[in-house]
């Protein structure tokens, strides 16, 4: 008989005055799954997550995560949950070691603190005061508060806001590496290439509702366009281009082509180099990233508000993991 899924959401409503901002949300998550949810600002992903860690009440239909309603999972629920915010507050004058040993306490089957912070890089700045770390090295913090308490599930929200190319790697590494273990990761993010490479399976919201749930590799392959891209050389602006049957994307030089017909498109594009001698630096045809699909879905203007801060994101004042942490020190 297989496992009851971790998260269950049908029919998930929450308004706020004449704002509906989730409208018929439903969706599941298995256990041990890498799940994103992904949307532009006001989409209602921050709303579900919140109703999901059991900080925000619904206006209608029905949540199971873990086996509990967030809503009135109380202690017993808290206990199995971590939450990593995208900002967070810290006690400052503490050291890694002392703020990780707090939270550990908080819960009945910690993880070794030592451990933790060896996971998250930190093993330098294990005696560190708070105060004295970098944005970076506050981010792996977070995640290391998150997972003192050995959660069932994690919440992350924007887990490497902050992060060099280097240590997003060396986190995604860790999320491959909490999922091989077993726990179940509901990730938030707006790195594209994030979601691509870390989720399992991908919601998409717009308005309040979902309009593609997948795993990334079947939603881009439903996406029949190829992409012709290349980079203009200098003295060459874009509206010099010819004319093509797909939709053109410019970004300083960086040329985008999505098109059904990239034969022809190509064919148009090359002959129109040759002709005024010139090239067309890194040209290349291939299939539409996990991006470019979210970018069809979501549409154009969305799409821009998407690479700003979510407005959405303002929340309550309260601990930072907001789970069993919270209540010990009330």
């Amino acid at each position: 008989m297989p496992a009851m899924p971790a998260v269950i959401v049908e029919g998930l409503r929450k308004r706020y005055g004449s704002v509906q901002a989730v409208d018929g949300v439903s969706f599941t998550v298995d256990r041990g799954e890498v799940f994103a949810l992904l949307g532009p600002n006001g989409a209602g992903k921050t709303t579900t997550v919140e109703i999901l860690e059991g900080h925000r009440t619904r206006d209608a239909g029905e949540v199971s995560v873990l086996g509990f309603d967030p809503a009135t999972g109380g202690r017993a629920y808290r206990e199995r949950i971590g939450i990593v915010l995208q900002e967070a507050g810290f006690e400052e004058e503490f050291s890694v070691l002392e703020l990780v040993r707090l939270y550990a306490g908080f819960y009945p089957d910690p993880r070794d603190p030592d451990e933790v912070i060896e996971q998250v890089g930190l093993r330098d700045k294990r005696d560190a005061r708070v105060r004295t770390l970098s944005g970076g090295q506050r981010r792996r913090l977070d995640l290391a508060l998150g997972l003192a308490g050995r959660p069932e599930l994690l919440f992350l929200d924007e887990p490497t806001t902050g992060f060099d190319p280097s240590a997003r790697h060396h986190a995604w590494e860790l999320i491959d590496g909490l999922r091989s273990s077993g726990t179940t990761i509901l990730l938030t993010t707006h790195y594209m290439d994030e979601a691509q490479h870390l989720a399992d399976r991908v919601a998409v919201l717009r308005a309040g509702r979902i309009v593609a749930c997948g795993a990334p590799g079947t939603l881009i392959a439903a996406e029949r366009n190829s992409v012709l891209s290349f980079r203009l050389p200098a003295g060459v602006g874009a509206a010099e281009l010819p004319s093509v049957s797909g939709r053109v994307e410019v970004r300083g030089a960086a040329v985008s082509v999505q098109t059904a017909e990239p034969a022809r498109d190509l064919h148009t594009l090359t002959g129109w180099a040759l002709e005024r001698g010139i090239e067309l630096v890194s040209l290349s045809v291939g299939r539409p990233s996990l991006e470019d699909v979210y970018l069809d879905l979501v549409g154009e203007r969305e799409a821009q508000e998407a690479r700003e801060m979510d407005p959405e994101r303002t929340r309550e004042q309260r601990d930072p993991r907001g789970t069993a942490a919270r209540e010990e020190a009330s």
